[in-house]
């Protein structure tokens, strides 16, 4: 991601996230045939390094500008996947970390920030609630929040996403990309990215409709009720001529299963709304067959697998005998 650092709030060499970033822009030919529409791409930040989700993309840009300050500890509000990048970004930059999150977080989340050895801090309430009480902390200890007091260098990481996609698909802006809104940060600086790139000769002026996706919700990821940069999101969109769309969690189950069917991609909850939102945006004529069309999937879906829990397919149990892989067999056809 740092191959995007003079457009980067950084001064000199970034210090954090040197193996972050550039994840694949996948061709997905399976998924769109299902879906009816010609050409369709998957930012696929499920292999984001280190922790698997586009969180460490801002987080990278956030802490290499709180080592310039001068911090030595940082912390954060998380619904998770920021939790983990936080924690993971502070143990190699040798900081002192605080998590605050929710008390209902899924459990692979939470023990996915526990491993890299920060204070992690349950709060019973939801995502408001822990971001109003960091406000209160961030008053009183002289921490980096990550999400609020050096909030407008983490939120720059996210551009990169669309640095990245924009590269890949040969310097060319697509019609449509739809992402996951939880706190209106990565759709503001989509379209940032977007106007930075034109303004810069680097694409010519874009078309490109931003369509941010949330849910009605097991996808504690984007169940934030007052979201950080709304208002600036709201903007974005209508400025785009893009449109929000919700999904419910029948269909984001569905959507789940079947990226992970069509292109092999197991994505967390949030990519499921992507999906399942984008599915609707295509039958509605939102997006057109012939458009081509990035779904950012932000997340892995190892994060969430409790959502997904009595909602696959069984498994077999059998003796280890031919004869009774032989008898299943005919069961199952």
């Amino acid at each position: 991601m740092w191959r995007y650092a003079d457009l980067l709030p950084v001064d000199g060499e970034p210090t954090d996230g040197t193996h972050t970033g550039f994840t694949p822009l996948v061709r997905a030919k399976n998924l769109a045939d299902a879906l009816g529409i010609k050409e369709l791409y998957i930012k696929d930040d499920t292999v984001c390094h280190p922790t698997f989700s586009f969180k460490d993309r801002v987080v990278a840009v956030a802490l290499s500008k709180a080592k310039e300050f001068g911090f030595d500890t940082v912390s954060c509000a998380s619904t998770g996947n920021l939790a983990n990048a936080v924690a993971a970004h502070a143990a190699i930059a040798k900081l002192n970390c605080f998590i605050f999150i929710p008390a209902d977080l899924e459990v692979g989340k939470v023990v996915a920030s526990l491993v890299y050895g920060p204070t992690v801090v349950r709060i019973t309430g939801n995502y408001d609630d822990v971001n109003r009480l960091c406000s209160e902390i961030g008053g009183i200890y002289p921490w980096a929040f990550v999400n609020i007091n050096i909030r407008p260098f983490y939120a720059e990481g996210s551009k990169t996403l669309c640095f990245e996609l924009i590269e890949q698909l040969g310097w060319k802006a697509p019609a449509h990309i739809v992402a996951p809104a939880a706190g209106g940060s990565l759709v503001t600086k989509i379209g940032k990215a977007l106007k930075e790139f034109h303004i810069l000769g680097l694409i010519d002026k874009p078309n490109t409709k931003i369509h941010p996706v949330r849910p009605n919700t097991i996808a504690k990821s984007l169940a934030i009720g007052n979201p950080a940069d709304g208002i600036y999101a709201v903007d974005t969109v209508r400025n785009s001529g893009g449109v929000g769309e919700h999904a419910t969690d029948i269909e984001i189950v569905d959507a789940i299963k079947l990226i992970a069917s069509t292109e092999g991609i197991f994505t967390e909850t949030a990519g499921g709304v992507t999906l399942a939102v984008a599915k609707k945006l295509i039958e509605n004529g939102h997006i057109g067959p012939d458009e081509p069309t990035v779904l950012a999937i932000t997340g892995n879906g190892l994060k969430t697998v409790e959502a997904l829990e009595n909602k696959t397919d069984i498994s077999h149990i059998i003796a280890p005998q031919l004869n009774a892989f032989r008898k299943l067999m005919t069961e199952v056809d």
